[in-house]
């Protein structure tokens, strides 16, 4: 009798505060727009199962309640969406910030690298990593491109002008050989190899994190990790992209090791002209590096340098490949491209002539292009954030520790800054445009403290592609472009391909 009591007791004071905390989200969530939640499983009936219908679904969710909605998960889980400027600016300008429990999902693969990390830890890394960007770096980025967008220009003109083949492919292969030798010092060669595990087991691994997020068992980690089949097929996929992160590692410290046995010049991050010396890469800095004396760890190495190779690799490879499809669709826009590059390269030379970071500047009509293609699919849709701090927010206090998702494909539609915000058009970015965009209506690289590290190396590749591509093809859509559908899980891409046909420049 007594432990049926205590039972009792315990299930009593368990319903109180599941109930009292209950009351005091939603005391805070009326103040937003939103589907009415279920009990127990919240909004999560809403989203079905498949990829795209759950991408497809969050966008809607924004379309019938208004920019800053709230969407619950299982019990008293829930989720602020803002994609209202002032809202967006409370989170991402916030003092303290801190990445959303989501990301939680990502940690197995990824480990608390840049990405994921908060506090002392994430502001040492980051101002470890940024020097790796310094535009004396880049520029040295400018050869490797150039020979990696010369191997996918042999590669495209395989196909005759009537053959029809999904170019996101190419794309994801020539992004992994170019994050490989820019960032890591090595060549992996995987424009040659159409099947690569590393391309597959990324796409595949992200497909199972947003699955795993909409998925209620999710919120039970030990039930999910050990019972359910999909889980089982991740950490498998994660044993495989560790070996393959630690054999670039390895085969990197063998290089430097080398070069030192020569006697070449050693690292010293240091020097006043360590960008003049050699070459040095992103793996080169976190393997020389010390903090407090010690050196990283091989498993702090690791964890920036999976997430360097998927945000550098999968990204880059989405926002070439949209920009191309946009080109593709838009014939008159293309054919401006094209004349602009002719009257900068000249016509005999345009095909093979040598970008650097210093020409590329000269692309003024191509950097409209760009913008626009991010502004309409921005390759991370969505990012979130956890408030670390009580934070006022349409006009109600919102309790520190609510995770707050801003999705940048919504933003980026708002009819009220981009009128008709479907309709491709890049001149919205002409100096002549009406501008009714404010510093948090377009955000591709996201904005603030946590901004994207990395944003002038994806920009120099994708401009040195699409120069490349549109120099030596006239690109057609294929028979199935305006039937392409988009997912995202964690970046935002073509369900099914992206279909084009190459037709030679003469």
């Amino acid at each position: 009798m007594f432990y049926v009591v205590i039972f009792v007791a315990l299930a009593a004071l368990t319903v109180y505060r599941f109930l009292h905390q209950r009351r005091k989200l939603l005391r805070f969530t009326r103040h937003f727009g939103g589907p009415i939640p279920h009990a127990f499983l919240g909004n999560l009936q809403e989203f079905q199962t498949d990829i795209p219908g759950i991408f497809k679904r969050m966008v809607e969710l924004h379309a019938e309640n208004g920019s800053d909605i709230v969407t619950w998960g299982v019990g008293n889980d829930l989720m602020l969406n803002v994609s209202s400027a002032h809202s967006v600016e409370r989170v991402l300008m916030a003092k303290a910030t801190q990445k959303s429990t989501i990301y939680d999902n990502i940690e197995p693969w990824l480990g608390k690298g840049l990405l994921i990390s908060a506090g002392e830890k994430w502001f040492h890394r980051r101002k470890i990593i940024t020097p790796t960007f310094h535009f004396k770096i880049l520029e040295g980025f400018t050869e490797v491109f150039n020979r990696e967008a010369d191997i996918l220009m042999r590669k495209l003109s395989q196909h005759g002008s009537a053959e029809e083949f999904d170019v996101y492919d190419y794309i994801s292969l020539y992004a992994l050989d170019s994050i490989c030798e820019t960032s890591m010092g090595v060549q992996i060669n995987a424009q040659k190899d159409p099947t690569n595990q590393y391309v597959r087991d990324v796409k595949r691994m992200s497909e199972l994190i947003l699955l795993r997020i909409f998925s209620p068992i999710s919120y039970y980690p030990a039930l999910y990790w050990y019972a359910v089949p999909s889980a089982w097929e991740q950490r498998k996929l994660i044993r495989r992209l560790h070996q393959f992160t630690d054999s670039v590692i390895n085969q990197r410290r063998e290089q430097l090791r080398k070069e030192q046995q020569l006697g070449e010049i050693a690292f010293d991050i240091s020097e006043i002209d360590m960008y003049s010396k050699r070459k040095q890469t992103f793996l080169d800095l976190l393997l020389n590096v010390t903090v407090d004396g010690k050196p990283l760890s091989n498993l702090d190495i690791r964890e920036e340098v999976d997430t360097f190779m998927f945000e550098g690799h999968d990204t880059t490879t989405s926002g070439i490949s949209f920009t191309i499809m946009q080109l593709a669709k838009h014939a008159d826009i293309q054919r401006k491209v094209y004349e602009e590059i002719v009257s900068i390269l000249g016509k005999e030379n345009c095909k093979t002539a040598p970008l650097t970071y210093n020409s590329l500047q000269n692309f003024t009509y191509l950097d409209l292009v760009i913008k626009e293609s991010l502004r309409l699919l921005p390759p991370v849709s969505f990012i979130g954030r956890r408030l670390v701090e009580d934070t006022e927010i349409n006009g109600v206090t919102v309790p520190a520790g609510v995770d707050v998702t801003v999705p940048i494909y919504v933003i980026h539609r708002n009819p009220k800054v981009y009128p008709e915000p479907e309709r491709f058009d890049p001149d919205r970015f002409a100096d002549s445009a009406v501008n009714l965009r404010g510093p948090y209506d377009y955000i591709p690289f996201s904005v603030g403290s946590r901004n994207c590290i990395g944003q002038r190396y994806a920009l120099m590749e994708l401009k040195i592609t699409i120069i490349r591509l549109v120099a030596n093809f006239q690109i057609l859509p294929g028979a199935t472009m305006k039937d392409i559908r988009f997912k995202t899980d964690l970046v935002l891409r073509p369900d099914g391909g992206i279909p084009i046909r190459v037709l030679k420049r003469s």
